[in-house]
């Protein structure tokens, strides 16, 4: 049984909206940083294993954590903003599949964030919450890696659209930074998809089999990120709550339109991974079949000259070839005679 597995069983028999991480420790410290910010001025503030204090006022307040381990930081951002107990269970259950709650006064949204890892070439998983209400986003981040570096600097340094609009655009602004990274993941899958197709129709390898295996896992992890994200933005994009408005949903759409055209990408590269796997086989029929072409054509070339050997082998008293002087380099270029014949009847016919 995995580690995440058996840590998953330590919430059996308890009650709905207990606290419990299921997911693997990261990172050492859990990082806290706050971002708040208006039309005008915008700043930042981080803390490890705490939460940075806000100024009151006229702010769009962001919470960004990486790290979920740290539970008692958790539970204090959901007490100071309300947070729904379910959602917060949902925040520290990594195995959660992306999906999207309205709640009365408030959104709740989890996604998967994707990286390409170099060294195995596999893509790698992180599950991604957002818990938005009226003036404050929280997002938190499983692994320290800071996926939303983007957004904040925007915010921090160009200001632009993003500071000008309120929280439904924030949330819109992460998810869509989560959505580019898909395409980031899935340039690198068509780097290796086009380097494995080259590699069949060259030299394919025993491993070769194994490597297209290891690509339609790929997709697999892809499929399931996606699809379920793809139906979460679309109800995200539905929803009737106050906090998203009129304005920002086709912004919302956008996203939505991206999630479409990922899938169908998939769709088209499970078509070219099943033809690769027949292109694989079929190279190893050719590669197979030029073999025994080969060994056909000595075989061919040989059964005459057994046959004229075997009978000059016989050693009878009334084969007055044997007594021939001569005899034993006529019979040599008998033999040279039948090998040139069945090489140039085999070159007219093409087998050569």
């Amino acid at each position: 049984m995995s580690r995440r597995k058996r840590r998953r069983t330590r919430k059996h028999g308890l009650p709905p909206g207990t606290l419990v991480f299921t997911g693997d420790q990261h990172a050492d410290n859990q990082l806290v940083t706050l971002v708040q910010y208006n039309e005008e001025d915008a700043w930042k503030k981080t803390a490890q294993d705490a939460v940075p204090e806000c100024i009151q006022g006229n702010f769009v307040t962001w919470y960004d954590v990486k790290g979920l381990h740290c539970i008692p930081v958790i539970e204090q951002l959901g007490r100071l903003y309300n947070v729904h107990p379910l959602a917060l269970e949902d925040v520290l259950d990594t195995t959660q599949r992306p999906k999207f709650e309205d709640y009365e006064n408030a959104i709740f949204i989890i996604a998967q964030a994707l990286t390409f890892n170099e060294a195995n070439s596999e893509i790698e998983v992180e599950q991604i919450a957002i818990y938005a209400g009226d003036g404050f986003v929280l997002s938190f981040q499983e692994k320290p890696d800071d996926t939303f570096q983007t957004v904040c600097e925007r915010i921090l340094h160009n200001g632009g659209r993003i500071r000008k609009r309120g929280v439904d655009y924030l949330v819109y602004a992460l998810l869509d930074t989560i959505v580019d990274h898909y395409y980031i993941v899935m340039d690198r899958i068509e780097e290796v998809l086009e380097k494995h197709e080259q590699e069949i129709l060259t030299v394919p390898d025993e491993n070769t089999k194994s490597r297209i295996h290891q690509l339609k896992l790929q997709v697999l992890s892809l499929k399931k990120s996606i699809y379920p994200l793809r139906e979460a933005i679309n109800a995200f994009s539905r929803c009737d709550n106050p906090l998203v408005r009129e304005d920002t949903r086709i912004f919302i759409r956008d996203i939505y339109d991206h999630t479409i055209q990922i899938v169908d990408t998939l769709e088209n590269w499970r078509d070219v991974l099943n033809g690769l796997f027949d292109l694989y086989l079929s190279q190893l029929s050719y590669r197979m079949n030029n073999v025994m072409q080969v060994l056909t054509i000595i075989s061919t070339i040989f059964i005459p000259l057994t046959f004229v050997a075997g009978i000059y082998g016989m050693n009878f008293d009334n084969m007055p070839e044997l007594h021939w002087h001569y005899g034993y380099f006529i019979v040599l270029g008998v033999m040279l005679l039948i090998v040139l014949g069945l090489l140039a009847a085999f070159r007219r016919r093409g087998w050569l």
